[in-house]
């Protein structure tokens, strides 16, 4: 992972002494001082937008290495709007969008990274990851669905599968949107509120809400256990939007910076090349 990363309200977890509550959601530091205080938001994101648009070109020409991301969060966390705005201005052509569900019965019959392994990014692609393979240390620990023991196995397969995709040329970066649990009841109020927006409410997210501080002990040990140099956690504040979508894309931009991909050589001289 590049070592010299943007400035942003981002926390790159690199402890076992990790604290999620240290972290505030509401964090907009060094981009505002006040959440209306945005007024170089656009430009910037637009710059970086551009930037990746190019990076995404050369990763897709030079078709040896890739890029996943992974998206986590609380219901109403924001992963959905941060892929969009992420990806606005990608060639859709290069990239892979996965989302996971509760596991099939097909998926059932394999271990739990089998079904992940198989929507990995190829070569030439950026993957994202829209809730992943650390469902399985999250929901399935929340409701007592795997003991401690299952749960410590299955943070270490995680870090080995990550070290294997690592090895093989896919660059790893994953992102915890942080949410408060007062933002993420607004948020739910909001899809209740409008009528626009009903469908995106679904009454499991209230049972869920239920086990917010749960949910928050097992992110927390999720990100002390398997976030390291390679595939690295990043905990993004995520209150405001606009915070939440510029800390990703600098971090991203600066990743892929960091990868530096470059177009294959031609195999013949364009110089020679006459077209009639």
């Amino acid at each position: 992972m590049n070592s010299k990363l943007p400035k942003t309200p981002a926390v790159y977890v690199k402890s076992k002494s990790f604290r999620l509550a240290d972290v505030d959601p509401d964090d907009i530091t060094p981009f505002a001082n006040r959440p209306d205080d945005k007024s170089d938001v656009a430009p910037r994101l637009l710059e970086l937008r551009r930037r990746l648009s190019e990076l995404q070109e050369l990763l897709y020409a030079e078709h040896r290495r890739s890029l996943l991301i992974v998206l986590q969060a609380m219901d109403t966390g924001g992963k959905d709007g941060a892929i969009e705005n992420l990806l606005t201005g990608v060639n859709p052509a290069g990239v892979q969008v996965a989302t996971f569900k509760a596991p099939t019965s097909e998926e059932l019959k394999h271990d739990f990274l089998w079904r992940i392994h198989a929507q990995t990014p190829k070569r030439g692609h950026i993957g994202v990851f829209n809730r992943s393979h650390y469902e399985d240390v999250l929901i399935t620990r929340v409701h007592g669905l795997i003991d401690a023991k299952t749960c410590q196995e299955r943070y270490d397969d995680i870090n080995h599968f990550e070290q294997l995709l690592t090895r093989n040329g896919t660059v790893v970066l994953k992102f915890f949107l942080h949410i408060s649990k007062d933002e993420q009841a607004q948020r739910l109020q909001a899809r209740l509120d409008d009528p626009a927006k009903n469908w995106k409410f679904d009454p499991n997210d209230l049972k869920e809400r239920a086990y917010w501080d749960d949910y928050q002990q097992a992110y927390e040990d999720a990100l002390r256990h398997c976030s390291s140099k390679d595939a690295p956690w990043f905990v993004i504040p995520a209150n405001h939007k606009w915070a939440r979508d510029l800390a990703m894309s600098e971090i991203v931009v600066a990743a892929l910076e960091a990868m530096n991909p470059q177009p294959p050589k031609v195999d013949f001289d364009p110089k020679q090349q006459v077209i009639v």
